[in-house]
């Protein structure tokens, strides 16, 4: 992901505001149903019966209804994320967010021209709900940019991240297969006659 700083109007940045509130209110909407279950209880709702619930709750809040259905959808995907993150062991359980930290939101499906260049060193990106907001164009934007995360640091300054998906490099080989045999005094023995011998500890290492 390429990072770039984002420069909105004050009108525009409090409808960034109003877009970051509806990311933080679904998420720990979100966080609150998971810390109820407990073991023997039904499961927590997933992300098909959280997004109907967010219908639901759309249709009875009007605060909610006038924001992003992108931007309140992905939060609860990002949160599906991030509790199979923490079931796989590779993150801790996901937490409640507070406001000023953390502030940011995710939009998906962005087509090709939600990106444009205006000059040299200025761009811009659509947002929903907001319209075009202007970026420096401080390095070339990846092409076939399919996301985007738009945050808003403790200093206040905002910042979009474009995600693309890079070309598949090529792995290097001959496509030749090679026996390796993992040892004590040589640390891997190739079938083809090479030795490999991997860094020891120092003595100090050794001793401590």
């Amino acid at each position: 992901m390429s990072r770039y700083r984002l420069q909105p109007s004050p009108a525009q940045e409090q409808a960034l505001l109003e877009h970051c509130g509806h990311a933080r209110y679904v998420w720990n909407l979100a966080v609150e149903q998971h810390a109820c279950w407990k073991p023997g209880r039904r499961s927590a709702p997933g992300f098909a019966e959280q997004c109907r619930q967010l219908t639901e709750a759309r249709a009875e809040s009007a605060w909610l209804r006038v924001g992003s259905i992108i931007v309140q959808q992905q939060a609860l995907k990002d949160f599906a994320q991030a509790m199979a993150n923490y079931f796989g062991g590779t993150h801790r359980r996901p937490t409640w967010r507070r406001r000023g930290r953390g502030e940011g939101f995710r939009i998906v499906a962005v087509k090709a021209d939600d990106v444009r260049r205006l000059s040299r060193h200025v761009g811009e990106v659509k947002v929903p709900k907001v319209g075009w907001i202007r970026f420096r164009w401080s390095r070339a934007v990846p092409d076939g940019v399919k996301s985007y995360r738009v945050t808003r640091d403790r200093a206040g300054r905002w910042h979009v991240a474009f995600a693309a998906v890079p070309a598949p490099v090529p792995a290097p080989g001959t496509g030749q297969v090679v026996g390796v045999d993992r040892g004590v005094a040589v640390s891997a023995a190739l079938s083809t006659g090479e030795t490999l011998h991997a860094p020891g500890l120092r003595e100090a290492e050794r001793a401590r």
